[in-house]
């Protein structure tokens, strides 16, 4: 560990870190093998650190996955925050689409998870916390007067995207070239469901 001393930012900043390698390797454990099976004493042995550490940052695995959920979500609010903002067009959904499949990416290894563990998920708080997430997102992408097949378009661009992390993932290839290639294909049914006129 980093010794003592030094101002307070840099010992805010050690903090951050700890906090950032606690959720990395409860993450990792909770994939290897099943977040009820992990125990917050595993993790802390991982880590190499003793359960009092832990506990200075977080009291129970719940809580863990629960800071993972928000860090993941908080891009996601903004990017709903902004789009509520935007003109209700095939521009700003296009836009949507591309500011998603960012956040996605950087919150893969959680979305995996979610992916793996829906009965653990369902039964916690952050599960509901996502499903309306998700539900705001489709109502940013689809129109409520269009054709249905143009309705479902719409929000199968959002899944195509989870596609695109989930069903890939054993898929050869580079992960950033999977990523944009179900972008391009969310893009083309958005753009579809609008009367096929893509934007550049």
């Amino acid at each position: 560990m980093v010794g003592t001393g030094g101002t307070d930012g840099t010992k805010q900043q050690r903090r951050g870190d700890t906090r950032q390698r606690i959720q990395d390797v409860a993450l990792e454990l909770f994939a290897e093998q099943g977040y009820e099976k992990t125990s917050l004493r595993e993790i802390a042995e991982r880590l190499a650190v003793t359960k009092a550490a832990l506990y200075y940052h977080f009291k129970t695995k719940e809580d863990i996955l629960i800071s993972l959920f928000q860090d993941m979500t908080r891009p996601i609010d903004e990017l709903i925050e902004w789009a509520k903002e935007q003109p209700h067009g095939l521009a700003t959904k296009q836009e949507v689409l591309r500011r998603y499949s960012e956040a996605l990416s950087a919150a893969a290894p959680l979305m995996r998870f979610m992916h793996e563990n829906q009965a653990t998920v369902r039964e916690l708080s952050v599960g509901e916390s996502f499903k309306d997430r998700m539900l705001m997102m489709m109502d940013l992408l689809k129109e409520p007067d269009v054709p249905l097949i143009d309705q479902i378009r719409c929000v199968s661009a959002l899944f195509t995207m989870h596609a695109g992390i989930i069903a890939l993932r054993d898929v050869e290839g580079d992960p950033e070239d999977k990523r944009k290639a179900a972008l391009e294909v969310a893009i083309d049914l958005v753009t579809q469901a609008h009367g096929g006129a893509r934007d550049a």
